[in-house]
């Protein structure tokens, strides 16, 4: 995953690219063109000083991954795309936007406070935000992921059009706005287990990855974003509430 990748260039390369190329390679293998989902990643936009982001990402605007885990994401995207070209498979390649809230433990993720700042105070444990409130970020439950995951797959070819990746809908939310949806959704006190200490590292990966993403083909294929965050949160507590410690 993202911070995973940054910190450890060969394990992200042996994941994300090996592995993919070895899958690719085998479903060639079978001269049966299956149907492959590659899930890449909105990492694979960056901005820079010198590069800026324009107002919405959309489908077709042109990747420029600014971590070890965007170009590797991107080398999977373009990968797919020629097996698919060449008739070895049926590509359908999407960007997931950050799923959150994930279930589970927290990972080596960038991204994993998403889900950690919701998930953690619920089962009474105190989380980190690293970043700023005014980060902006695009979400995606796993109800909603799993279900844009499921219809790219069962599209037809001339209803997916293009080999290249399209983008999953996704609500945008600022981080401050999710940790007052915290607050109103489950109360004072599990929104108090929230500490705020600013992690340059991660900052400086989730402030290069786009804020608001464009989702036509997506649309057309009859995919829509959760309504918003705070369905997310209510969501998550329905699933795990037996889990959960508070």
């Amino acid at each position: 995953v993202s911070g995973e990748c940054e910190a450890n260039f060969d394990l992200g390369m042996r994941s994300n690219y090996a592995t993919t190329h070895a899958l690719l390679e085998s479903c060639r293998s079978l001269k049966t063109q299956p149907t492959v989902f590659f899930a890449s990643s909105i990492a694979v936009f960056g901005t820079t000083a010198h590069h800026a982001f324009p107002s919405e990402i959309l489908d077709t605007t042109l990747p420029t991954p600014q971590t070890s885990y965007g170009i590797q994401k991107l080398i999977g995207e373009q990968l797919m795309a020629d097996y698919a070209r060449k008739g070895f498979i049926k590509a359908r390649t999407a960007r997931l936007a950050t799923v959150s809230v994930r279930a589970g433990q927290p990972n080596g993720a960038a991204s994993g406070f998403f889900s950690g700042m919701i998930r953690e105070p619920l089962n009474g444990v105190r989380c980190t935000i690293p970043v700023k409130p005014d980060v902006v970020h695009s979400l995606s439950s796993p109800a909603k992921t799993v279900q844009h995951i499921i219809a790219c797959v069962e599209a037809s070819d001339e209803a997916w059009g293009s080999l290249t990746a399209l983008n999953l809908p996704a609500v945008p939310t600022t981080v401050g706005e999710m940790a007052d949806t915290l607050r109103r959704v489950a109360g004072d006190q599990v929104h108090d287990l929230l500490d705020w200490k600013i992690d340059p590292a991660i900052e400086r990966i989730v402030s290069g990855w786009p804020t608001r993403m464009g989702s036509p083909r997506a649309l057309a294929l009859g995919m829509k974003p959760n309504a918003s965050f705070e369905e997310i949160v209510r969501a998550h507590i329905a699933e795990n509430h037996a889990n959960m410690r508070v």
